[in-house]
């Protein structure tokens, strides 16, 4: 027979544990969402009309008045990540902070640990905004295309140089570039392909120098993202970074007959899934007052290569779409997803319920 202290002991770990249930889990939801944007919460420059009140719903809109953690998970980029969520925040007219905003190119700051003082070469974007982007993060020696275009233009005769930064004005002749990093989709892939295999096949990096053996590659090369394809307001998907990489991994091989080896960020690759539970470990800290990794993360896109394969490799939930480049009845075949869901606010609702009743049954036991 157990002692009365025994008993007295397990009905107070008891009560704490109703407590507990209560006061802590019912309040700090064991779960997140990770949005992608194009395709899902937008189409092109104009909301998709569930955005909103799927936010809302994770903003409090709800019948236990509970803030549920998330953050915006795109392959998109081109901009600052506060210029991301305002843009985002106009559009569906619900406040996003620059805090919950991972770009493509955001877990792209871990590699200043390698290449801060280094001469880097940033590819993509309009103007000079990968350029400023790329300092920002913390980069001291950033060179573009437009800048090595205007040392030299006849790099590429088939325009004239703009945009250039404060780089245009060195001699490249003398000074090596040391990496490749594409930030964003290219708004010249003629010239810009140009440049980067000018650099893929230089002689220590010195643009205009070709190396004479190409059994090993030099050059590391780095993109923000793969993605093929891309929704946007155009009634069928559009040519994203990825088809850029396979053009640029083409003409290597057709020049040096090896294969190009780089590394990626972005959807679905794992760096970017590892870099966003920190982002939502930050807004859960925001939130509740302690950094934490919810349990389960629900993952809600509409590019099954993209999305859903990157969710389904680093074990979070998997929600299909069908409003961007996923239209079909089913789901995909070739990376099926949890569940396929006729929007964004379904998706939201589906995995709510579902943890409500996991945790409805946990009150239950509790209550035993």
């Amino acid at each position: 027979m157990f002692s009365r202290s025994f008993y007295n002991t397990i009905h107070s770990f008891h009560r704490s544990i109703r407590f507990l249930t209560t006061s802590s889990i019912a309040k700090k939801p064991n779960y997140a969402f990770a949005f992608d944007i194009d395709g899902v919460l937008l189409k092109g420059k104009k909301p998709i009309a569930e955005a909103k009140s799927a936010i809302q719903l994770l903003n409090g809109d709800n019948p236990q008045n509970r803030r549920v953690p998330f953050v915006l998970l795109t392959n998109g980029g081109g901009m600052t990540e506060a210029a991301k969520a305002n843009q985002v925040s106009n559009l569906i007219d619900v406040e996003i902070s620059p805090d919950q905003v991972i770009l493509s190119h955001s877990p792209m700051q871990m590699l200043t640990k390698k290449y801060k003082e280094k001469r880097v070469l940033v590819v993509g974007g309009k103007g000079k905004i990968c350029a400023d982007l790329a300092k920002g993060y913390g980069f001291d020696n950033v060179v573009t295309p437009q800048d090595l275009h205007h040392w030299n233009n006849s790099l590429w005769p088939y325009s004239q140089p703009k945009d250039i930064t404060e780089a245009a004005y060195q001699d490249y002749s003398t000074l090596p570039i040391e990496a490749v990093m594409m930030f964003h989709d290219s708004f010249d892939w003629g010239r810009d392909l140009q440049v980067m295999l000018d650099a893929l096949c230089s002689h220590d990096g010195i643009i205009g120098t070709m190396k004479k053996d190409f059994s090993t590659q030099s050059m590391p090369v780095y993109f923000s993202n793969n993605d093929l394809i891309w929704s946007t307001d155009f009634p069928t998907p559009r040519l994203g970074q990825g088809a850029f990489k396979e053009a640029l991994e083409g003409l290597y091989k057709a020049l040096t007959g090896g294969s190009l080896i780089s590394e990626s960020f972005g959807k679905p690759h794992g760096a970017t899934y590892f870099y966003a539970e920190r982002v939502i470990s930050r807004h859960h800290q925001t939130l509740y007052g302690e950094p934490f990794v919810p349990e389960h993360v629900y993952a809600i896109g509409d590019n099954p290569a993209a999305d859903i394969k990157g969710a389904n490799a680093h074990g979070w939930s998997s929600l299909l779409v069908r409003t961007g480049v996923h239209t079909g009845p089913g789901n995909s075949q070739e990376y099926p997803a949890d569940v396929v869901c006729d929007n964004v606010l379904d998706a939201v609702r589906w995995a709510i319920n579902k943890e409500e009743i996991v945790v409805a049954k946990f009150y239950l036991i509790i209550q035993c």
